[in-house]
């Protein structure tokens, strides 16, 4: 149905009812003029679904309802922080830093000797025993055991990190290896 002067006219005269049902609704007057503003904005837009004949003000009351319905149901899940305080407390870690830290841990354990790396990703990242890490090699459990040794020396000087022992079993440079050690 296209808009006419009759049918806007009509619905010009529901704008105070509008008003007061939303108020009634929202319990703010800003509110409740931006309810009335979206609901005969979407009534306009959708005046063709009108069906002449029908009753224009329950028409437009039930766009204003289900307006504030849904925007209910938005606004549930949203938390009001005007001073910001909220929003302060939640953080994320820039994705980033982990990356280039990847990459110059790659990029160390590239320099290892061929040996020290095979060693160390069969005990670091694989998470073999060192027994089966010498056997893999085909050799002696000791040799892979001064391999493994070595590589997180050498590591940790191309890392800059404070000596081999910070490569514990929890540390950074093991989660990125991935395994448990031996």
């Amino acid at each position: 149905m296209p808009l006419t002067d009759s049918l806007r006219d009509d619905i010009l005269a529901s704008v105070p009812s509008l008003r007061a049902f939303a108020i009634s609704l929202s319990g703010n007057g800003d509110r409740a003029d931006d309810l009335v503003q979206e609901t005969l904005l979407r009534a306009l837009a959708n005046i063709d679904s009108f069906q002449p004949g029908s009753n224009l003000p329950a028409w437009l009351f039930t766009i204003l309802r289900n307006l504030f319905r849904s925007d209910y149901r938005k606004r549930r899940r949203e938390v009001e922080d005007p001073e910001g305080n909220y929003a302060k407390t939640l953080k994320t870690q820039p994705a980033q830093g982990a990356h280039l830290e990847f990459e110059e841990f790659r990029a160390a354990l590239d320099k290892l000797p061929q040996d020290q790396r095979e060693a160390l990703i069969l005990v670091g990242a694989s998470g073999f025993s060192y027994e089966d890490a010498a056997a893999i090699c085909g050799c002696a459990v000791g040799t892979i055991k001064s391999r493994v040794n070595r590589a997180r020396t050498k590591l940790s000087a191309l890392l800059y990190v404070d000596g081999a022992d910070d490569f514990g079993p929890d540390d950074t440079v093991r989660a990125v290896i991935g395994g448990s050690g031996g």
